[in-house]
């Protein structure tokens, strides 16, 4: 049987497949683990949007949105931005579409919400996944946040 991926809120019954999803070996400093981005959506439940990414039955990722937040953490809310706070894509599982998924699936999202803009940020280096996101059209803003890249992806 052929199957889409989906996304799928986390609850009680997945939440075990969900923090034993693993990234491949060697990425584990580029993304945190499931298991803190559901903290961290725990004491930010009005602007985190943690979901799982099925195919089938199978657990093949994570993603964390957030919506509507400020920026630039000022409190002056003239940057407020939403996008894509997290995304694992379980090892043995990547390069098979599903990190390409679970970005159209945001920004779908977003553009529910009246939004125009997907804002993501990523570890540089040659390791990291900044040649995904440039791909996709994510364009450098020159920003970062804490020790990542920033980057937008125009909606229009």
């Amino acid at each position: 049987m052929v199957t889409s991926p989906r996304l799928e809120k986390i609850t009680p019954s997945n939440f075990d497949a969900a923090i034993a999803l693993k990234v491949s070996p060697g990425q584990d400093h580029l993304v945190a683990p499931v298991v803190k981005s559901l903290a961290e959506a725990y004491v930010h439940p009005d602007v985190a949007w943690p979901r799982l990414i099925l195919e089938g039955d199978r657990v093949v990722g994570f993603l964390m949105a957030f919506f509507d937040i400020d920026f630039a953490g000022d409190g002056s809310g003239t940057d407020i931005r939403s996008g894509l706070w997290r995304l694992n894509i379980s090892a043995g599982e990547q390069g098979r579409g599903y990190g390409r998924f679970a970005v159209h699936a945001v920004a779908s999202e977003i553009r529910r919400r009246g939004g125009t803009r997907l804002t993501a940020s990523w570890h540089p280096g040659n390791d990291g996944p900044e040649g995904f996101y440039l791909g996709l059209g994510f364009r450098l803003t020159g920003e970062m946040s804490g020790d990542q890249r920033v980057g937008d992806l125009e909606l229009a």
